[in-house]
C-alpha cells in the first residue's frame, strides 16, 4: 500500500529542475549576427533560465576564451542580479576553456567546476597590434591624418610607436586588470589559495591545478554533478540563443565570419 501511495504521489510531484545556460564563444565579437556573447542578446536568455517553476539551480555551461571586459562584466552582473533576486544558486561548469572573460563569467556562479583538461584562468588584460610605418614608407605611401584632439591617433599602426601612447594604454589596462581582480576576489573570497603574483599574472591552469589554487571548487561534469545533488530524476532545461536564418541554412554572414576568426585567434593562445 505504501509503495502504491508513493507512486501516486510521484505522479503529482514535479521532478527537480535545473536550467542550463550555454555560454559558448567569444565575448563581444562579431556584431549582432555572430556567435558572440553580449549582454543585450543574452538578457532574455538569462531571464528565461531563471523562470521555470520548481527551479533548483541554474548551471552555466561555459566554453569561452574571453573577449570584451565590459561585456563580460555586464553579463556576469546580470546573472548575479537574477540569482540574488530569485534566490537560486548558480553553478558554473568549465568545458574546453573558461579563460580571461570566460573566467569572469564563471565567477558569476556560487560554485565553479571543471574537467581535468579544462583551461582556466588568464586573469589579465592583453592588447596586440602591428607597426606598419616602415612598410608604407618602403612602398612610397604618404599617410595623411587630420584630427581635433591630440589623442585621436593614439597607437596608430601607421605611425612610429609613441611612449606616451604606450603609457596611456598601460594605464587603461591596469584599470581593467584591477577591476578583474576585484571581481574574482569578491566571487571567490577565502577560497583563493595562491599568492597574488601567481593568481593574477595572466597565467592559465588545468582543472586540478585551478582547484588547488581555489579558482574552482572541484572537478566535475554538469549532468552527473547536478544529479548527485538533486537526484537521478533531475530535469534539465537547456537555454540557448536562437539561430538566425543564415545560421540555420549554414551560411554565416560577414559579421559572424569575422567574429569566428577573432575567436579562433583567442583560442589559439590557449593551444586550442
Amino acid at each position: 500500500m505504501e509503495k502504491f501511495i508513493s507512486r501516486i504521489r510521484n505522479l503529482f510531484v514535479a521532478p527537480p529542475t535545473v536550467s542550463v545556460l550555454r555560454l559558448y564563444g567569444g565575448i563581444g565579437m562579431g556584431g549582432p549576427f555572430g556567435k558572440s556573447l553580449d549582454d543585450e542578446s543574452l538578457a532574455p536568455l538569462i531571464e528565461r533560465a531563471f523562470a521555470p517553476r520548481g527551479l533548483r539551480a541554474v548551471a552555466l555551461a561555459i566554453n569561452s576564451p574571453g573577449g570584451s571586459p565590459a561585456q563580460s562584466a555586464l553579463i556576469a552582473a546580470r546573472i548575479r542580479r537574477a540569482a540574488d533576486e530569485k534566490k537560486i544558486p548558480v553553478v558554473a561548469f568549465c568545458e574546453d576553456v573558461a579563460a580571461s572573460g570566460g573566467y569572469w563569467l564563471a565567477c558569476a556562479a556560487d560554485e565553479i567546476f571543471a574537467d581535468a583538461n579544462s583551461i582556466v584562468g588568464s586573469i589579465g588584460v592583453v592588447s596586440a597590434g602591428f607597426g606598419l610605418h616602415d612598410a608604407i614608407a618602403r612602398l612610397g605611401v604618404e599617410r595623411r591624418v587630420y584630427t581635433a584632439g591630440t589623442r585621436k591617433t593614439m597607437l596608430d599602426p601607421f605611425r612610429p610607436e609613441d611612449e606616451g601612447d604606450v603609457a596611456r594604454l598601460k594605464h587603461l589596462q591596469k584599470g581593467i586588470h584591477d577591476n578583474f581582480i576585484a571581481h574574482v576576489r569578491a566571487a571567490r573570497g577565502a577560497r583563493l589559495k595562491g599568492a597574488d603574483a601567481d593568481l593574477f599574472n595572466g597565467d592559465i591552469w588545468l582543472g586540478a591545478e585551478a582547484q588547488g589554487l581555489g579558482l574552482i571548487d572541484g572537478l566535475g561534469h554538469l549532468a552527473p554533478t547536478m544529479k548527485a545533488r538533486f537526484g537521478d530524476k533531475t530535469r534539465f532545461v537547456v537555454t540557448r540563443p536562437r539561430k538566425s536564418l543564415l545560421q540555420r541554412l549554414g551560411a554565416p554572414g560577414a559579421a559572424e565570419a569575422l567574429g569566428a576568426v577573432e575567436e579562433r585567434a583567442l583560442r589559439a593562445r590557449y593551444g586550442l
